[in-house]
């Protein structure tokens, strides 16, 4: 049996040769790759064009064509970028979907690494050391199977709570210092981009489960309950990892949009903060700002990724009937083709026990076996694909046709309401803006974006206040009740312009 210290030694062999991220440090071209990715992804999170990827890196490339460590050969960068980006997609480290490329856990972990190599920051600081003094008790406590124990506990967190209460009714307010804020928000940001890592698994993991289930139903060699119960099994246990139960969680915030919204305004007072300038920088000050909404973005992929395997199974489970009762009578033929290669004119054979009944047709031109094997439904030869162009008249195009094509201009939208808010000299509520701005004919549209405009700038929900805002479309009357929330343009104005 191998020593620890020899399977260290295989454990990191492995992680030499295999890992994205050991790969892309230990590589000639590391430097440039790294600084590459990182321009690339840092204002791009949600993917960025192939092409544009091969551009940028090739314009690297030459400028450090004449530095010989480099290997660049200057006669054509742009083909060396391109094979350089896609040998790195094969390895893992960059993954490419539908004509982008999106970054990776491996990359991040990589870049993690270099930017650290420049600072002394110590892993087991002070609030890291707090948080596991803290954990340790509660654990220690949770573990415990004895009432009184359990009791004692409860009992000493309930007396420290009404200490710090009574401080804070008396003026007794403890403020952290600039060293610990500024500890305290590194920490935050630390655990906020993790958060993303974490959804990026889930995405990889869902979108390899679902290559996986598409196998497996273009193979044709699993029926429609195999189907079905390797689509449930494979969604549990993906549910079942660390990161899996993070993004589940996170789902069930998203059904308390409360929840969501305090969230964003604690994010926004801690960015707010006079330490934050010393602890983050400002484009990780903008990514914690963000971090809901990036949260959120991430989540829908995760999403889309789940419903589209969800929708292919639904699909093969409707029309995979007939498919099934060829398959079976497949099996049947294969069954009754190894019955005619038996020699029947020998009556010993004949007289043998069998498992199945006997079985006739009144077809005598027919040999027995042939009148029982499945007859397949094709015939005639193959038909041509038809890639003509189809032309016709945009007069024949019925009208739901062109209401589907008819859509809200969002940009147009957000651009008259924050010109409606600027000439307004206060604050106005839903029913007021659909007075200066009629929703019409897309009416519960403009009623949706103004209530996610309310809550991405941070506007107060009024608790339990309702108010109801009558539009008039085609004649008829229609009337919405919508939580009474006032929009400022100020508010407004500093919601991103991505959002």
């Amino acid at each position: 049996m191998p020593t620890l210290p020899q399977q260290r030694t295989q454990k990191y062999i492995a992680a030499r040769q295999q890992h994205p991220a050991w790969l892309l440090l230990a590589s000639r071209r590391a430097p440039l790759m790294l600084s590459g990715l990182e321009a690339l992804f840092e204002h791009q999170p949600g993917g960025v064009a192939f092409d544009t990827a091969v551009q940028a890196l090739a314009d690297l490339l030459g400028a450090h064509a004449n530095q010989p460590e480099y290997e660049i050969e200057p006669a054509d960068l742009l083909a060396q970028a391109r094979r350089e980006l896609r040998e790195w997609i094969r390895r893992g480290l960059v993954t490419e979907r539908e004509g982008r490329v999106h970054e990776t856990d491996a990359l991040k972990t990589a870049m993690r690494f270099v930017a650290q190599l420049d600072q002394r920051m110590m892993t087991s600081t002070a609030s890291r050391l707090a948080v596991v003094q803290r954990e340790i008790d509660n654990l220690a406590a949770a573990l415990d199977p004895n009432p009184h124990s359990r009791a004692e506990h409860l009992q000493r967190r309930i007396k420290d709570l009404q200490q710090q209460l009574e401080d804070v009714q008396a003026g007794r307010l403890p403020l952290l210092t600039e060293a610990q804020a500024v500890e305290g928000i590194r920490e935050v940001y630390a655990l906020a981009t993790s958060l993303r890592a974490d959804f990026r698994r889930v995405e990889d993991s869902w979108r390899e489960a679902d290559r996986a289930l598409r196998q497996a139903i273009l193979s044709a060699q699993h029926h429609r309950g195999a189907v079905m119960e390797r689509l449930l099994g494979g969604h549990a246990a993906l549910l079942n990892t660390q990161e899996g139960r993070v993004f589940e969680s996170f789902q069930q915030q998203l059904d308390h949009q409360g929840e969501l919204a305090e969230m964003r305004v604690r994010i926004r007072a801690i960015v707010a903060h006079p330490a934050s300038g010393q602890a983050l920088d400002d484009l990780q000050r903008s990514e914690l700002r963000l971090l809901v909404q990036q949260l959120i973005a991430e989540a829908k992929v995760v999403q889309a990724v789940r419903a589209r395997s969800e929708r292919e199974v639904s699909q093969f489970m409707k029309t995979g009937q007939a498919v099934e009762n060829q398959r079976v009578g497949q099996l049947l033929g294969d069954i009754l083709q190894q019955a005619l290669e038996v020699d029947w004119q020998r009556q010993a054979v004949r007289r043998q026990a069998a498992p199945l009944p006997p079985l006739g047709v009144a077809l005598a031109n027919l040999p027995l076996i042939e009148r029982l094997r499945t007859k397949s439904q094709g015939g005639g030869g193959e038909s041509e694909l038809l890639l003509a162009t189809q032309y016709a008249d945009l007069a024949q195009m019925d009208a739901e046709f062109w209401q589907a094509f008819e859509g809200l201009d969002r940009e147009a939208l957000l651009r008259q309401t924050l010109q409606a808010l600027q000439h307004s000299d206060q604050p106005l509520t839903l029913a007021a803006l659909a007075e200066v701005l009629p929703p019409g004919e897309h009416d519960l549209e403009t009623l949706a974006l103004w209530l996610a405009l309310a809550q991405e700038s941070g506007a107060t929900f009024e608790a339990g206040a309702t108010e109801q805002i009558t539009t008039r479309f085609q004649g008829q009357d229609w009337r919405f009740t919508v939580p009474r929330v006032l929009l400022s343009a100020q508010a407004v104005g500093a919601v991103d312009a991505d959002w």
